[in-house]
Order: structure tokens, then sequence, then C-alpha cells
């Protein structure tokens, strides 16, 4: 039985022209978009986004490939169930559960932010479902650098990180504008949509957990990325966004690509922490680059 679930909130209709698929989650809802046919491209977010992050690589890409993006319960117009706790654990473990019901197989894997834990404690664990990835400014790995702990206490501290995600939603309202390079992008129309999910103080919640996360799930993080090695043959894009401050400079860039022995890296000098913003054009390339390149293997093998 289709859930037929009312908006939480309006998006403009030519930014985001979707139809809302709702998917029940215990006692709660997942929301996405579901567009095109054709190879199987899963689109995962970060914080504090949602699918909205995606419509222009979705519009551009979906005459020729089913592309699939989702909202993680408590973002964007997704509700989380009783008792969640907007962990990347539970995150993944709802993202898990999202691929398997949705009967998702031999798909393209896209993360960026906390999209990359998430989906590669999917990936570690069923690497023979994924056809192939593309990677942006993101991580699997126990936070070693000084700049994302600083951050990470800062921003998913208490009280003074609590104070500025629930009060003043400040992820929402200030990081992400700040966290695209091409300023003239950042509209009242973009603000309002990453702003609208989070109306009160509990909804802000879920944007101060994943800062904190980043030193609190540490052993998770240790697991991840103890079990990278099985991602070795797995045809990968990288996009990095080298505007970005965030916590991920180069180097991190580096350990994937020491990671992921079969990628091709592409280098965005115009691009910064949401590269889906600044560049979805190349986004979109990457995704199509890496759909040939495994098309191109398939040819080969039959």
């Amino acid at each position: 039985m289709e859930l037929k679930i009312i908006r939480p909130f309006e998006v403009d209709k030519s930014e985001y022209p979707f139809k809302d698929n709702w998917l029940p989650y215990r006692d709660g809802y997942i929301h996405y978009v579901d567009e095109g046919q054709g190879p199987t491209v899963l689109l995962l977010h970060g914080n504090p986004t949602w699918s909205y992050l995606y419509r222009h690589v979705v519009k551009e890409l979906r005459g020729d490939y089913r592309l699939i993006a989702l909202d993680y319960p408590g973002f964007g117009m997704s509700k989380a169930p009783s008792s969640y706790g907007y962990t990347p654990q539970e995150h993944s473990e709802a993202v898990a559960d999202f691929i398997r019901r949705l009967n998702l197989k031999d798909f393209v894997l896209v993360v960026q932010d906390w999209g990359g834990p998430v989906g590669m404690n999917y990936a570690v664990r069923n690497r023979e479902n994924l056809r192939g990835i593309v990677v942006m400014n993101t991580w699997a790995w126990p936070a070693r650098l000084l700049a994302m702990r600083l951050f990470s206490m800062a921003m998913g501290g208490w009280p003074f990180g609590y104070w500025l995600q629930t009060r003043l939603n400040f992820f929402a309202g200030k990081i992400v504008p700040h966290g695209i390079f091409h300023s003239e992008k950042v509209t009242e129309t973009l603000r309002k949509a990453y702003t609208d999910p989070f109306p009160t103080p509990k909804s802000r919640i879920p944007t101060w957990i994943f800062p904190r996360q980043i030193r609190k799930a540490r052993s998770w993080f240790e697991e991840i990325e103890s079990k990278l090695p099985v991602l070795s043959d797995l045809p990968a894009q990288i996009l990095w966004g080298m505007k970005d401050s965030a916590g991920f400079p180069p180097e991190e860039m580096a350990k994937w690509q020491s990671v992921l022995k079969l990628n091709e890296t592409e280098i965005l000098s115009d691009a910064s922490h949401y590269v889906q913003e600044d560049r979805p054009d190349r986004v979109a390339s990457s995704i199509r680059r890496v759909i040939e390149r495994t098309s191109a293997k398939e040819s080969k093998i039959s």
C-alpha cells in the first residue's frame, strides 16, 4: 500500500520537480526521489542536506539512468521513528534496509560528506552488489586531522555547539552557504530549502549529532576502515572540491586514491565542500563515466 504523506514544507517546483515517494520505516517513514530508468544510481547526502542536494544531477541524468536519492530519518522530508538516535550507524542501517526493500542491485553508489561513512558501511559488507562508486569530499575512517576534531568539538560540543545548532540552526543557515564556492548560487530559494527541514530546536538535534559523532563513533569508523580493502577492485570516480576548508584537504583525497585502486580522479579548483551545488555538471559526468567504464567491462566479459 502506497503511503500518502503531505510534504512537511514546500520547495520550488522548478528547482525540485520530482514526484515524492514514501517508504514506511518502523513508525516513521523515508522520503525519496526515484526518477528515470536504466542503470541504477543511489545518491547519499550528508549533514544537514537531503535529496534536494542532487536535484541538478537527477534532472540531467534521469533520461538515461534510474536516479534514487533518499532523505535520512530526521532530514529533508523523512520522519524519524521513535527512539531514533540520528547516529551514522542508525542512518546506515536505514540505508541498508532501504536498499533491501527496493531490491536495488548492481548499482552505482554516490557519496559526499556523511554519505561516505554511511554508504561505505554498506559497501564494505555488500561489495558484490555495487557496480561502481563516485566519491566527493568525504571520509570513512577515524578523524585524524586536527581541523576535523576541532570542528567536531565546536559544532557537536556541549553546550555551545548544541546551542548553535538547536537555537540558531547554524549548520543549515550558515555552514551550507559558506560551503558553496560559487556564491551566486546561494539564492534565497536554496537557503530556504536547507533551513525549512529544521523549523524547531528539537528538529535540529540531528544536525548537532552528526558533528558530535566524528569523535563519538571512532570504533565504528575503525571497523569500516579495516574493511575498505575489499573495495580495491571497485571502479571509482573521485571528484574533489579543493576550496573545502571543513577538514577535507587533498590528503583525504589521497587516502581514497590508495583505497580505491581503480580510481579516476578529477580535481575541482572551483568547488568547495558541497560539490553537488558548485559543479553538478561534473558530478553527472563522473556518474556517466563510471557507468561507461563498467559497461565496457561487462561487454568484454560477455
